[in-house]
């Protein structure tokens, strides 16, 4: 026993790691008659892993058959999208397209189509390669055919994250940023989390920290998984090209791996990517000549004439490439610890799902909580996707309050009133790229070349404001 053992607790469940994952648990744990903390090492929510994907919601079509992976991918398409609904996470369904280039994908097109049904998911459908030109006009010259996928859709990753973690929140969750886990001493009924901020005193630890979770998992006596960081560039470009890519266009999986994608995004936007590099620092998202090159070649194969036009932004993210085959979401009681780790991409689709699954494997290891009443609704987002209304459009929205009608970001149309509530908000942004994922601002063809000061003037007077 430590000494810690002989204090109150200061929560009943700390989870670490505020990425989607991380925000989903913390959510769904607040309903019930729990202390939470949510921690994070960085100053925002969803600022890792979760930040930079393709930002797909998946049916589940491809996943391994029979794993937790595409049970919870499943269930999750379903309840993020009801969730969005209910939030304004913007999502789009524009379905997607695996193209076959040779014989060998051809004829692997029916495996494919097998797999998805044995997930559940029956609405997937071959194609001539007349079908496919007539879907994407603009692809190629050599494709064979393909594989219709109708129910996949875009969504907003930053939205997501952002909604989960207000929700969170609202629902009492103790959102602590900045804060990063340096040791854990598991005691006889409390575990104390050594942070860069002091000590934590909780009865139950989750760890969600991707990039990171084989680091907190190791603090406590494991070696069942090991990360390494993989970067994935990609590049964006201009909204006009967005007609040249109605669906999202995949390639048929190999062996080396998924390959690369042409997608439209939620902002109107074509996206190109990813690459696929194994790293060592896990905080290397520079981009590089050598990607740019790259996806410029495979681009000009898949969508050539989408390489005249102009790219707006490229930018890279780091997924936790692991060394297992599934998720790894398990829970010790005799430490009071869950792990919810290897959770790749995918885990934007599933995290409701996994948050459940946490919970159940929680409740099954004692922690049985009674569910609260009066639960506050969901947050509403502003809308920044590009289908559908957004605020500098809503006139009602104008008269009620000007600020939404001025307009700062021209590229992206992020208005004085969005920069002014992403500021204020329950969870306010601190810098520049915490404003860009809430508002869109800086994030269009100029990079903030031509609104970059304004912005950065509004975003110092607004939290100059909120510590007053």
């Amino acid at each position: 026993m430590t000494s810690n053992d002989s204090a109150a607790p200061d929560y009943d469940v700390v989870v670490v790691g505020a990425g989607v994952v991380g925000s989903a648990i913390a959510r769904d744990l607040a309903g019930y008659d729990l202390k939470l903390a949510l921690l994070d090492s960085r100053n925002d929510v969803g600022d890792g892993t979760s930040k930079a994907n393709t930002a797909i919601l998946h049916t589940g079509y491809d996943a391994s058959p029979g794993t937790l992976e595409s049970r919870l991918v499943k269930e999750g398409y379903h309840l993020l999208a009801e969730y969005a609904g209910q939030s304004g996470i913007p999502v789009l369904k524009t379905g997607a397209l695996l193209v076959a280039w040779d014989s060998e994908q051809l004829e692997t097109l029916p495996k494919l189509k097998a797999k998805a049904e044995a997930n559940g998911y029956a609405r997937t459908e071959i194609v001539n390669a007349d079908h496919v030109y007539a879907t994407v006009p603009d692809l190629g010259p050599g494709a064979l055919g393909g594989l219709r996928v109708p129910d996949e859709s875009i969504i907003c990753t930053w939205s997501t994250t952002i909604a989960l973690a207000t929700d969170a929140v609202q629902r009492g969750v103790a959102l602590r940023l900045n804060t990063a886990v340096e040791g854990v001493e598991v005691g006889e009924s409390l575990t104390t989390v050594r942070t860069n901020h002091g000590t934590i005193r909780t009865r139950w630890l989750v760890n969600a920290a991707g990039l990171g979770g084989d680091t907190i998992d190791a603090m406590l006596g494991f070696d069942r998984f090991h990360l390494n960081p993989r970067r994935g560039e990609l590049l964006v470009f201009d909204k006009l090209a967005r007609p040249k890519v109605p669906v999202i266009v995949l390639p048929v999986p190999s062996k080396v791996g998924k390959g690369v994608l042409v997608s439209p995004t939620i902002y109107g936007n074509v996206m190109v990517g990813p690459t696929a590099e194994d790293m060592t620092d896990r905080a290397d998202t520079g981009t590089t000549e050598e990607g740019f090159d790259f996806l410029f070649m495979k681009g000009q194969g898949l969508v050539p004439s989408l390489m005249d036009e102009e790219v707006t932004a490229a930018y890279a993210g780091l997924r936790a490439a692991h060394d297992r085959t599934d998720y790894l979401i398990e829970a010790d009681p005799t430490q009071r610890y869950l792990v919810a780790g290897c959770i790749r991409s995918t885990g934007l689709t599933s995290c409701m799902a996994v948050a459940r699954h946490v919970h159940g494997l929680l409740r099954e290891a004692g922690l049985d909580p009674s569910p609260r009443t009066n639960l506050p609704d969901p947050p509403r987002l502003p809308n920044i996707g590009e289908h559908a209304l957004r605020p500098y459009q809503d006139d009602e929205l104008i008269a009620r309050d000007p600020a939404y009608g001025e307009v700062v970001c021209f590229c992206e149309r992020a208005t004085k009133g969005e920069i002014r509530d992403a500021c204020h908000g329950a969870i306010p942004a601190r810098d520049q790229g915490a404003l860009r994922r809430r508002t869109r601002a800086m994030n269009g063809r100029c990079q903030g070349f031509f609104c970059g000061a304004a912005v950065k003037e509004l975003l110092e007077s607004y939290t100059k404001e909120d510590a007053r």
